[in-house]
């Protein structure tokens, strides 16, 4: 982790940064922009007003875990001004393993660009494939299957393969293919 990100405060702001981030309420702000898919208003944000993109909200989020996840160009202005693709929330998860359960692969492809981890598991021990799989969200598992350690269990016991064959056959084919 940076020295400059060890320092995380929820107030957000890094006293060795030029950006603004301690004001009460600039991670809301940005949380609330993202949320709602507001990329102009993000970009002002982020910009102008020098809010860090990993500042966190009242409750404890950041903007990419908050986001529109539909908005593919609002994660990727988050990320290309410094936000973590990887961070997770209490329960272990990540950008990835949301916009793998909503089933939003435009999201999900910003977010490797970026550097997510695909293998990295949730408090439940699922990848992003695990939640993909059970969602039925077919192009986001064949993307996710090359990419995916298909040997994880998660705390069930399951293995991506194991768990694609108990739900669908056509699931199942696709991970066949994939090795």
């Amino acid at each position: 982790m940076n020295a400059r990100f060890s320092a995380f405060l929820p107030g957000c702001l890094f006293h060795d940064s030029p950006m603004l981030l301690q004001e009460t309420g600039a991670g809301d702000r940005l949380s609330q922009a993202a949320a709602q898919g507001d990329l102009s208003e993000v970009k002002r944000l982020l910009h102008q007003e020098r809010i860090h993109p990993d500042c966190l909200n009242r409750f404890g989020k950041t903007a990419l875990q908050v986001m529109m996840f539909g908005s593919s160009p609002v994660a990727a202005e988050l990320l290309k001004q410094g936000s973590s693709p990887n961070i997770q929330d209490a329960y272990g998860i990540t950008p990835a393993h949301d916009a793998a359960r909503c089933g939003f692969l435009d999201t999900l492809q910003v977010l490797v660009q970026y550097g997510a981890d695909l293998n990295t598991p949730d408090a439940s021990g699922s990848l992003p494939i695990h939640l993909a799989l059970r969602e039925g969200h077919v192009p986001v598992v064949a993307y996710l299957a090359s990419r995916s350690d298909l040997e994880h269990s998660d705390c069930e016991g399951y293995t991506a393969p194991q768990l694609a064959a108990l739900l669908d056959p056509r699931l199942a084919a696709l991970l066949d293919l994939s090795t």
